[in-house]
């Protein structure tokens, strides 16, 4: 297995970004301003799948649809992150809860605790913090969304 990278890209630099990642290109980290995506190896989309229901689960907005869906026809690489993924991402930043635990360590504990993943809980703190943070990034004024590759 190679790696799935996550992004936050308009809707053309990530079929761009994809098209690169495509091709094998390590390029493809250099179709958009730097410290714009997250490279996590050995991990398919359907992980990143399980990251979203943990942090829905962790804010309190389990049951919504965090699906991942295909952006484009000709692409069955790239995929869409949907609204209620990157709103429960990004509020692992700042959700608050009653005692002393961090609900984004708690989530990136439980994403590492899954079968067959490839680190462990404090690589994956790392890994949930950076897509947490693309997350809050997201602007709908610019258009911008989050995207995975993954070949």
């Amino acid at each position: 297995m190679g790696f799935t990278e996550i992004f936050a890209a308009t809707h053309d630099a990530a079929l761009k970004r994809a098209g690169i990642l495509d091709e094998g290109g390590a390029a493809g980290a250099d179709a958009g301003p730097a410290g714009q995506a997250v490279r996590i190896p050995d991990i398919s989309d359907f992980e990143v799948e399980q990251l979203g229901d943990l942090a829905g689960t962790a804010v309190h907005a389990g049951g919504a649809d965090y699906e991942l869906t295909l952006v484009d026809v000709a692409s069955d690489t790239l995929l869409a992150v949907p609204p209620a993924m990157v709103r429960a991402l990004a509020d692992l930043l700042t959700y608050e809860t009653e005692g002393d635990g961090n609900v984004l360590e708690d989530v990136a504990e439980q994403w590492a605790a899954q079968e067959d993943m490839p680190f462990d809980a404090g690589q994956a703190r790392t890994y949930v913090q950076l897509v947490a943070e693309l997350a809050a990034g997201i602007d709908d004024s610019e258009r911008t969304g989050l995207y995975v590759w993954s070949a």
